[in-house]
């Protein structure tokens, strides 16, 4: 899985003023394989749709993904006779390749896609994108399982889907009513850092990235949509669904391991005066607290328990040891990961290292009060041990939670120079991009990628010069 995004953390969102004249706020991707007969009539009416509606520059992008029929050729005249619609062509299908590829190199700030046979209201795209270039969110997905959602379907297709949700619910936690509907939009900044971690081309392509969102705490929106299922849908559900399974399967192992850097993704609060930092406050203060606590709760009574299962066969202080480094890792661990949100490989083992310089400081309150009472009581019974050993570790986590905060896991919001300056190329659209042709996963051509990012690339020609031909 991918994990070469961006250092950093990403900007605050902010309001998307109109563009200048040429270059759009929003732009629509439709995916298309194979689909000469509808893409003429599907671009026609979104775009008559858009200019009527829409009050920012939009663009309409066509990615054809390996098409065998006339498809090409009727995305050409199309790319010809319009100006907002720029056709491009890729030679491997699927639908999340030909998302990744088109959005990795466009130049709107919000970036969207619906399916070509437009099942969804036309009606909704507008209440789609207005949060994201408002900046209230991240992400926005059409959900037909909102309960204000008028849709047309079989009862195979809504089984199907519920069934899909629902196991996304139980297996990946998420949130989020409807993965597969074929209408989503995202901030093109969110995408530069998203799109690299997501690893399908295909079908799962969608929940992948809604998931991956929804656990970096990105805010995704959704908007209830009027729905009309496409009675000649080419999608094969039983491939569909095995390849959708593998990938939530996929996506769960990566997320249980901390395999992706999803701090890369973390937002800043806004410009609401009560988001600011007040002077003298450690940001987050409480709340590491409030886990800390939590942590520290569950890591006594795990101690206690292997204490009293150890002291069964071994002395005092070999049980204190061993009870106390096994839950000292689990301690670091789940603090890493709960109280102050540290999440991905990065860095583990040094963390691990430093919580158990942490432990051996814990290790020598509690041996020396183990030591203490020993020397004062001769023999002391099991519990008067216990309650010493609480007294100690009591004394202990108030410094731990110190050592952590300031030494194991600081607070890293004030990223070194070279990091702010990378970030602030990356914002401003000067870095070189996070998917430039190096950068495709392993296995595709070279030669090809090239030939798709110089198309991607192209200056969009002035609308009088596209008219005129």
């Amino acid at each position: 899985m991918r994990t070469d995004t961006p250092r950093g953390t990403l900007p605050a969102r902010e309001h998307l003023l109109a563009a200048a004249a040429g270059l759009p706020v929003l732009d629509v991707v439709i995916p298309v394989y194979n689909e000469e007969a509808d893409l003429e009539r599907c671009v026609l009416r979104l775009h008559d749709h858009l200019a009527r509606t829409f009050p920012y520059g939009f663009r309409i992008t066509i990615a054809d993904n390996a098409s065998t029929d006339r498809t090409p050729e009727v995305a050409a005249w199309l790319d010809d006779t319009i100006a907002e619609v720029r056709s491009y062509r890729l030679e491997e299908k699927g639908r999340g390749r030909a998302l990744r590829t088109v959005w990795s190199h466009s130049d709107a700030p919000v970036l969207a896609y619906m399916d070509v046979d437009l099942s969804t209201d036309l009606n909704a795209l507008l209440p789609l994108v207005a949060p994201l270039i408002s900046g209230h969110s991240d992400l926005a997905i059409g959900s037909r399982l909102a309960r204000s959602s008028r849709v047309v379907r079989g009862p195979k297709r809504e089984f199907i889907s519920r069934a899909y949700n629902l196991i996304l619910r139980g297996s990946l936690a998420a949130r989020f009513s409807d993965a597969q509907c074929g209408f989503k939009a995202i901030r093109r900044e969110v995408a530069e850092r998203l799109l690299p971690m997501v690893e399908d081309t295909g079908w799962f392509f969608d929940t992948e990235l809604l998931v991956l969102a929804e656990r970096a705490g990105l805010r995704i929106h959704e908007v209830p949509v009027d729905w009309v299922d496409d009675p000649d849908s080419t999608v094969h559900i039983v491939s569909t669904a095995t390849d959708d399974l593998k990938g939530v399967w996929r996506v769960g192992r990566a997320l249980a391991v901390g395999a992706l850097p999803l701090d890369r993704l973390a937002r800043p609060f806004g410009d609401d005066p009560r988001d600011r930092q007040l002077s003298g406050v450690p940001g987050g203060l409480a709340r590491q607290l409030v886990g800390f606590c939590v942590v520290g709760a569950l890591s006594t009574l795990l101690y206690l328990l292997l204490y009293s299962l150890f002291r069964a066969g071994v002395g005092p202080q070999v049980a204190n040891a061993g009870a106390l480094l096994v839950s000292a890792v689990a301690n670091t661990a789940a603090n890493r990961r709960l109280t102050f949100g540290v999440r991905g490989r990065d860095r583990a083992v040094r963390h691990q290292a430093q919580g158990l310089v942490v432990f051996g400081i814990g290790l020598a309150l509690t041996s020396g009060s183990l030591a203490a009472l020993d020397a004062a009581a001769g023999s002391p019974s099991h519990s008067t041990e216990l309650a010493v050993l609480i007294a100690a570790n009591l004394a202990a986590t108030v410094l731990r939670f110190l050592l952590f905060r300031a030494w194991v896991f600081p607070d890293r919001r004030d990223a070194p120079a070279a990091d702010e300056s990378a970030t602030a190329r990356t914002v401003t659209g000067q870095a070189q991009h996070p998917y430039d042709t190096t950068d495709f996963r392993a296995g595709e051509a070279a030669d090809r990628t090239w030939d798709v990012t110089t198309q991607l690339r192209a200056v969009p020609q002035d609308n009088d010069q596209r008219n005129a031909r």
